[in-house]
């Protein structure tokens, strides 16, 4: 069996930046032990499985270990390929996922995505976590993820958490994010239990900072910036129960996957 793949890089205009993302493009869906194992095989942070028939297309994530509830990247980069090559013309294409239906519409040059706000609650402070990051936050938050909050982005850039300890928190993963000099506001996304140490741009961590942020700035339009090593942007608005978030996506590689009938 042959499967048409795409990999692209997201939330970036360049290749070699952003968030790797594979699309493979499914007639039905394959076993579920499939999947992860050419996901595993991918060995990328997501690939996405995507069956392009329909008004609604269904959409599934999957890390090299996990399949997971909700993810940006790969959704900006399943929405390019959708538009790009299967329906040109078409202005939107919405999906059908474990967390609903998630739209994508053209914006100019870039594709902005429209998902589930997941404001976060605070809560004290854990030992832990502090142990896990290597230094204390000045704020923690939790929602799907814990949020640790710090002063300043060089702070945010400065982490070297344990991934073991990061792993063990009770929690999905864990976001660093500070103030921005050249956008509002920075982050870093650790999951290393899904099998992700670091993540280079992570749309579903942003469901959780924009509205943190667009409560503390007293704004409801953001820019973001995810200061890994690879980085990425993401112009971010905040609607209510709902963020938008908006991004390039780069093209570096078309082929086929040959796998056993």
């Amino acid at each position: 069996m042959k499967l048409p793949i795409h990999q692209l890089d997201a939330f970036t205009s360049r290749v070699f930046a952003g968030n790797p993302a594979a699309v493979v493009l499914l007639e039905k869906w394959l076993p579920d032990d499939v999947l992860a194992a050419i996901a595993a095989e991918n060995n990328l942070s997501e690939t996405a499985y995507v069956i392009p028939h329909g008004d609604v297309l269904p959409l599934r994530w999957f890390t090299p270990t996990v399949e997971v509830d909700l993810c940006g990247h790969a959704t900006l980069a399943a929405a390019h390929v959708v538009l790009s090559r299967c329906r040109p013309s078409a202005p939107r294409v919405t999906f059908s996922t474990r967390s609903g239906e998630l739209s994508v519409t053209r914006a100019g040059d870039q594709l902005e995505m429209d998902f589930p706000a997941r404001p976060p609650r605070q809560m004290e402070v854990d030992p832990a976590l502090v142990a896990a990051l290597g230094t204390r936050p000045r704020e923690a938050w939790l929602a799907r993820d814990l949020l640790a909050i710090f002063d300043t982005a060089a702070a945010v850039r400065a982490l070297t958490p344990d991934m073991a300890r990061v792993a063990a928190l009770d929690a999905f993963a864990v976001i660093a994010s500070a103030p921005g000099s050249d956008a509002d506001f920075v982050s870093r996304f650790f999951a290393p239990k899904a099998g992700v140490p670091e993540d280079p741009v992570t749309g579903s961590a942003h469901c959780t900072l924009v509205p943190y942020w667009a409560n503390r700035l007293g704004k409801t339009q953001l820019m973001a910036r995810q200061i890994s090593r690879r980085g990425g942007e993401l112009r971010c608005t905040l609607r209510g129960n709902r963020v938008t978030m908006a991004g390039h996506v780069a093209e570096y590689l078309v082929g086929e996957i040959e796998i056993p009938a």
